[in-house]
């Protein structure tokens, strides 16, 4: 039987995006997905406390780019057991993975960044030499 309570514990679509920033699109897909399960009134999905957890998880996981697939494990993993130290063991396992991706990122890019001021630098020199070369007139 559903208490007061629990009835403010309950979010409709509308309150979870404004609280997530999400569109009812997302909200939709994490439930196609398998991450979220709300209660279903006719067409209204309802969010509960547990809901709003796993968006939490769910939020934070997408923030550092983990993979929709990384979130369904770390979140079966309470599922499976409701043992919150497991999951956060899991959680620990792909978030290092996740750092290791995301330092050979960042050192790919570095490379990138100081190559192309490499080039902004010598078309830089190259509009230099150029203008060098030419009659104050020719710029007007």
């Amino acid at each position: 039987m559903t208490t007061k309570a629990n009835l403010n514990d309950i979010l409709t679509i509308r309150q979870m995006c404004d609280r997530f920033d999400v569109t009812p699109r997302t909200l939709r897909f994490y439930e196609s997905k398998e991450l979220l399960f709300p209660i279903r009134a006719g067409t209204r999905r309802l969010f509960t406390r547990r809901d709003r957890a796993r968006m939490t998880l769910i939020s934070r996981c997408k923030a550092f780019g983990f993979s929709l697939e990384d979130i369904r494990q770390i979140l079966d993993v309470y599922d499976r057991t409701g043992d919150e130290k497991a999951q956060i063991r899991a959680a620990l396992v792909v978030a290092a993975q996740r750092m290791t991706e995301m330092e050979k990122e960042h050192a790919e890019l570095a490379v990138r960044i100081r190559e192309l001021r490499e080039e902004i630098a010598r078309g830089e020199e190259a509009l230099r030499e150029t203008d060098a070369g030419q009659p104050e007139a020719a710029h007007r």
